[in-house]
């Protein structure tokens, strides 16, 4: 973005009742902001979150998800509940696997997949959704 730009839409910003800042220029606000910014970080934290929320982010992974907090199943369920085929079945369980939101476990030649918690699904209910 151009600087010009962001400082003469900070100092407008700075001179308005909106504002809460405590700087009382647009120069001394931009720096406020990029401390503000630096003080999150980029911390093998937000990058875990991150990967959390992708793997959310599919409408197939959340569907699966919803399924497991119902019950647990196994891939030839989830298949069949959603019309894939088992490799994709497989790949957006990996997902979810990889990132701890579901996890597997072995009964004779059948894998069971479960919720590793029940937070996933309070997560998934608590998002608001646009009417």
């Amino acid at each position: 973005m151009n600087e010009d730009i962001t400082t003469a839409r900070l100092g407008r910003l700075v001179l308005s009742e909106r504002c809460n800042c405590t700087s009382q220029n647009a120069e001394a606000y931009a720096a406020e902001l990029k401390t503000l910014a630096a003080s999150l970080g980029e911390d093998t934290s937000l990058r875990a979150k991150e990967r959390f929320f992708k793997a959310l982010g599919d409408t197939t992974r959340l569907k699966i998800v919803k399924m497991l907090g119902i019950r647990e199943m196994c891939v030839c369920e989830v298949m069949t509940a959603l019309d894939i085929s088992q490799p994709t079945a497989s790949h957006h369980l990996g997902i979810l696997e990889r990132e701890g939101i579901v996890e597997k476990r072995h009964e004779g030649k059948w894998v069971i997949y479960s919720l590793s918690t029940r937070k996933t699904i309070d997560i998934i209910e608590d998002t608001p959704t646009q009417q």
